[in-house]
C-alpha cells in the first residue's frame, strides 16, 4: 500500500466555499506542505491541474530541492501539451529529481476551461488524441536510452523524426496514471497506462471499475495498477471526525452550492456527472443526506470539482474502510485533507500505524531515539510515563 498527499495548488482553507479561515498558497506554504509529506513518509503528491490551479510542472519543479524522497504526480495535457515536448519536459524532471517523476494524463472535462484554453475537441475525439498523445509520449521516451528516433502518423497527431536526446532516469519512462469513468477512459487505461485512478466511490461502484478496466487490460495482454483519490477527515472519536466534517461546509449558503452543481452540470466528464450524483442537491446538508457509505461522505463535493468524498471517522475506522478498498485491488491512495498542512500531519500521527506500508515514518536525521513529545515537568518523557501506568 502507497499512501500519497495533495499540494492544494488552487487555495486551501478551513471551511469549503468560504474565504474565512483562508491561507494563501505561495511557495514557503507549499513547501511547509511538501516538507511535511516527505518526512512523515508519504510515498508522493498530486498536484492538479487546470486554470483553477497554479502550474504543476512549475510548482514540481520549485519543491525539488525542498524534498529528498518524494514522488510528484504532475500533469499532461493532450492538447495544451504536444507529446515530444511533454517528453522533454519528463525527461528533465525525472533526471533532476533523481526519478521521482510520476505523470497523470489529464483529458479534461471542462468544455468552458478546454475551448479557453484552444481545445475544441468533444469529448469521444479527445480521447482518440489522448490515446494518440500518450503513445506517441510512451514511444520518444522509451527509445531515447537507445538514442532511436520515432515516427507516428494519427488521427489527431503526427511526428516525424521524433527524439530525445536525454533520457530520463526510470526505464522504459516514469510510469504513467490516468483517472476516467467513461468506457473510453477504461479502454485507453487497460491498454496504454500503468495505474488507474478513480474517485471515491461507494466500493461496490469501485469494484465495477476496477473489474472493467481488468477485463479489458487482459484483452490486450496486459495488467494495470490501481488507485483512488479520496479526502480523509480522521479524528480521535467518530463524533468529533464528523463534527469537523459539519464544519468543513458550515459556511456554505444555497446559493453557492447551486452555482457550483450548475458549473459541475455544464461538465461532459462522466466522473463529475458521478461525483455530483452522489449527493442530495437540496438545502439540507445533514450528515444523513450526504453520508452515501458507511463514512463515506459526499459533503465536499457540494463546491469542490472533481474528488467530491471523504472518509469520516476515527483511526481505526478509517483505516478499516481504507483496508476495504485495498481489498479490492487499491493499492495507491490519494489523500487530502483540510487544512492540508495539519491534516497531512494528523492522518500520519493516527492512521500509518494502523497501515500494512512498508515506508514508515522516519524522521530528519535518522539516528533520533527520543524523547519523542515535550517532556513533562522537567523530568519525565511521555514514552517513560506510558510505559509506568
Amino acid at each position: 500500500m502507497q499512501v500519497f498527499w495533495f499540494l492544494p495548488t488552487h487555495g486551501d482553507s478551513r471551511y469549503l466555499g468560504s474565504g474565512e479561515g483562508a491561507r494563501p498558497v505561495d511557495l514557503p506554504y507549499l513547501q511547509q506542505v511538501a516538507g511535511a509529506a516527505d518526512q512523515l513518509g508519504y510515498e508522493g503528491v498530486l498536484i492538479p491541474t487546470g486554470r483553477s490551479c497554479e502550474d504543476p510542472w512549475v510548482v514540481a519543479s520549485s519543491l525539488i530541492g525542498a524534498t529528498r524522497r518524494l514522488r510528484f504526480l504532475v500533469a499532461v495535457r493532450p492538447g495544451l501539451h504536444q507529446p515530444s515536448l511533454a517528453a522533454r519536459m519528463a525527461a528533465t524532471f525525472d533526471r533532476l529529481s533523481g526519478g521521482r517523476l510520476l505523470v497523470n494524463l489529464v483529458t479534461g472535462g471542462d468544455q468552458g476551461e478546454l475551448e479557453g484554453d484552444g481545445v475544441y475537441l468533444d469529448h469521444a475525439a479527445r480521447y482518440e488524441q489522448s490515446a494518440e498523445f500518450i503513445r506517441i509520449w510512451r514511444e520518444i521516451i522509451a527509445r531515447s536510452h537507445d538514442g532511436e528516433a520515432f515516427d507516428f502518423e494519427g488521427k489527431h497527431l503526427s511526428v516525424t523524426g521524433a527524439k530525445l536526446l536525454y533520457p530520463p532516469t526510470q526505464k522504459p519512462h516514469p510510469p504513467v496514471w490516468f483517472g476516467g469513468s467513461s468506457a473510453a477512459a477504461h479502454e485507453l487505461a487497460a491498454e496504454q497506462v500503468d495505474a488507474y485512478l478513480t474517485w471515491g466511490e461507494p466500493p461496490a461502484e469501485v469494484a465495477k471499475k476496477i473489474a472493467d478496466v481488468r477485463v479489458r487490460a487482459e484483452r490486450h495482454g496486459r495488467t494495470v495498477r490501481f488507485g483512488i483519490r479520496l479526502h480523509v477527515i480522521v479524528r480521535e472519536t467518530e463524533d468529533a471526525a464528523w463534527k469537523s466534517a459539519e464544519e468543513l461546509i458550515s459556511k456554505l449558503d444555497d446559493d453557492t452550492v447551486q452555482r457550483a452543481q450548475a458549473a459541475f452540470a455544464r461538465m461532459d466528464s462522466e466522473g463529475q456527472r458521478r461525483m455530483a450524483a452522489l449527493h442530495s442537491r437540496g438545502a439540507k446538508r445533514t450528515r444523513a443526506d450526504l453520508e452515501i457509505s458507511p463514512n463515506l461522505w459526499a459533503g465536499v463535493g457540494l463546491v469542490r470539482g472533481g474528488a467530491g468524498t471523504a472518509l469520516v471517522g476515527d483511526a481505526k475506522t478509517v483505516a478499516s474502510r481504507i483496508q476495504e478498498y485495498a481489498a479490492l485491488g487499491i493499492d495507491n491512495f490519494i489523500l487530502s485533507g483540510y487544512p492540508h498542512l495539519e491534516e497531512a500531519y494528523r492522518f500520519a500521527e493516527l492512521v500509518f500505524p494502523l497501515l500494512p506500508r512498508k515506508q514508515r515514518t522516519v524522521l530528519p536525521g535518522g539516528s533520533l531515539t527520543g524523547p519523542f513529545g515535550e517532556v513533562v515537568a522537567n523530568l519525565d518523557a511521555p514514552s517513560r510515563l506510558v510505559s509506568q501506568s
